[in-house]
């Protein structure tokens, strides 16, 4: 594998990456929620790193190959985002809220489950399990001595987890920079992100059970 065809996976894996969706929904609210974004692009990151394993072992094919269980897979997801973006909707919090007395022990007690809900949107999200089945596959090659199909393949995702915690640090490290002193509009941010994640959900399982 040849540093152009790095380059070429890389610019592709920006621009999709850079297409509003839920992982950005979430960055954005954990943003404005949070007093670092950090856990939740980690938990983020690490869900991409779940699909990298599945499609090094060989795994993501079987999957896409069940519609049992990708239908199975895509209703947990899209049933998991339903229920947070209603959450966010129900509780839009600001950064001046999580601040405020008492604010540090509950962000503190939270990171794990802001890390583990942001592994669980990437993770349960089977648009990502399709970025790895129709794009990832177009950049390896086989033949002449190459690294075997499994390395490409981690090499590949590693350039996508980096990728992503790149664009999603700093749109919530932005959304928290712009909107942190303007409660009322990161209330209203907040909540759009919360519908946006919402909504995702509901075309994701619309989508899904229309093709059963």
């Amino acid at each position: 594998m040849d540093s152009g065809t790095l380059i070429s996976f890389l610019a592709l894996d920006f621009l999709l990456v850079c297409v509003p969706g839920a992982d950005w929904a979430y960055a954005v609210s954990a943003g404005l929620r949070e007093r670092s974004v950090t856990w939740a692009v980690g938990g983020l990151v690490t869900g991409y790193a779940l699909h990298t394993l599945l499609a090094a072992a060989g795994l993501a094919v079987l999957v896409a190959g069940s519609p049992a269980l990708l239908t199975a897979l895509t209703v947990v997801g899209a049933a998991y985002l339903v229920r947070l973006g209603w959450g966010v909707l129900r509780r839009p919090g600001t950064v001046e809220a999580a601040e405020g007395p008492g604010g540090a022990g509950v962000r503190a007690e939270s990171r794990g489950r802001v890390f583990l809900r942001g592994a669980a949107i990437s993770g349960l999200n089977p648009k990502g399990l399709l970025l790895y089945l129709s794009v990832l596959p177009q950049f390896l090659v086989t033949g002449g001595g190459r690294l075997p199909v499994p390395a490409q393949t981690v090499a590949l995702g590693l350039l996508h987890m980096a990728c992503c915690a790149a664009v999603y640090l700093t749109v919530g490290l932005g959304a928290r920079a712009v909107l942190g002193a303007r409660p009322a509009a990161a209330r209203a941010v907040t909540r759009t992100s919360g519908a946006a994640m919402l909504g995702i959900g509901a075309v994701l399982l619309v989508q899904r059970l229309a093709t059963i």
